[in-house]
């Protein structure tokens, strides 16, 4: 399937929620569509032995997720199951390390004792130790390293994280791809709508019909607009962000991987956030900004911004351009608190946001053409208006 794909990514979600739903749960059928019926190893009884540690991994993750949800409201255990899926479906041979790692990445953030009563986390970390009791020590030793990496501590910045875990992947290289199939995951998770806006309307021709044809009637939307969502159009665009600065960071400090598993997971994370940043632009005309005038304005104004080569660079904001100071301003903040209430500010402002949008189209449009390029002023220790 194209990794990036909206339409795709529900039907998977949809198959796994479905055999999570089944009234006896059956560890291996989830497992075998993780894995797409591959084998772990060409030996029959080793791929049997790891297959059944990974079910054990299962087994564990639906004890210590089945109370979780995700933002939107899903189970929470579907995150690290898909994930692990879209890792597969791009390689040949499968480590079982690796699918473990992808199964647990955010246990440590997510799984904590207070959550559970008493009875319950002892039974959980009898799972765990059963799991672990079943490998070899080399093994138990690079997954805990794995998910040391890919756990985000407590006063670290989403930069210094990044930073510290492309430097570990200097050692560990199957960090990188690890890292990017949990980001397109999340890329693609910020909907739950029936079907894909985009599978109904040729965007870039929508985009010049309102930029050169007089008669153009506008876009007009086939079904009214859907409540807000735990997810809105500013948090979507954060999102954006998130994933702008994880891959400015992997073309600053691993320019050379080498990994072709990298180059299509890099590639699927830029053509899902340029989807997305679609998204959010048809939703803003369709619904917050429909006087054609303005959206010409609005993209004239994005485009000269992005032509100039400021979409290339973090910027302060300066009171004469929209998007001048959007990162330095709405995004960088560590603070979730302090975030949100620029979010919150950036979400009333619609015209910012339809230019955000079109910059980040800009943005991952560059990713995917240029392999050198990457947003000048973000760094593993923050990011700097230049």
């Amino acid at each position: 399937m194209p990794l990036f794909d909206l339409t795709e990514f529900f039907k998977l979600s949809s198959a796994l929620n479905y055999n999570l739903s089944a009234a006896s749960l059956n560890r291996y059928n989830v497992l075998m569509y993780i894995v797409g019926n591959k084998r772990l190893d060409q030996d029959e009884r080793l791929d049997r032995e790891q297959k059944g540690i990974l079910m054990e991994a299962l087994g564990y993750l639906f004890s210590a997720y089945r109370q979780k949800r995700r933002r939107l409201g899903p189970m929470a255990v579907l995150h690290p199951l898909r994930a692990a899926a879209i890792y597969t479906r791009i390689l040949d041979d499968l480590s079982m390390i690796n699918l473990l790692t992808l199964l647990f990445h955010d246990v440590l953030e997510d799984v904590k004792p207070g959550q559970f009563d008493v009875r319950q986390w002892k039974a959980m970390e009898g799972q765990l130790y059963d799991l672990l009791e079943r490998m070899e020590p080399e093994h138990e030793t690079r997954l805990m390293h794995h998910l040391l990496c890919l756990t985000r501590v407590k006063r670290e910045s989403y930069y210094q994280y990044i930073g510290r875990l492309l430097h570990n992947a200097r050692e560990a290289p199957e960090l990188v791809a690890i890292k990017l199939a949990d980001r397109l995951d999340n890329t693609l998770d910020m909907r739950i709508d029936l079907e894909d806006a985009l599978a109904r309307i040729d965007f870039f021709e929508m985009i010049f019909q309102i930029l050169f044809v007089t008669n153009y009637p506008g876009y007009r939307p086939i079904m009214e607009h859907t409540p807000t969502t735990a997810i809105n159009g500013a948090k979507r665009l954060y999102q954006l962000f998130k994933n702008a600065v994880l891959l400015s960071l992997i073309r600053q400090l691993l320019p050379s991987s080498g990994q072709q598993t990298v180059k299509d997971l890099f590639d699927a994370v830029s053509e899902a956030s340029l989807m997305e940043a679609q998204r959010t632009l048809i939703h803003l005309v369709s619904y917050h900004v429909k006087d054609l005038e303005s959206q010409r304005s609005l993209l004239l104004e994005a485009m000269q911004y992005c032509y100039s080569g400021r979409s290339d660079l973090v910027t302060k904001p300066d009171g004469s351009q929209l998007l001048d100071g959007l990162f330095s301003t709405y995004f960088r903040h560590k603070s979730g608190k302090i975030r949100n209430k620029h979010l919150d500010i950036l979400y009333q402002n619609k015209p910012l946001m339809l230019e955000a949008s079109v910059a980040f189209i800009v943005i991952f449009l560059s990713f995917l053409n240029d392999e050198k390029y990457y947003i000048r002023g973000i760094s593993a220790r923050g990011i700097r208006a230049r």
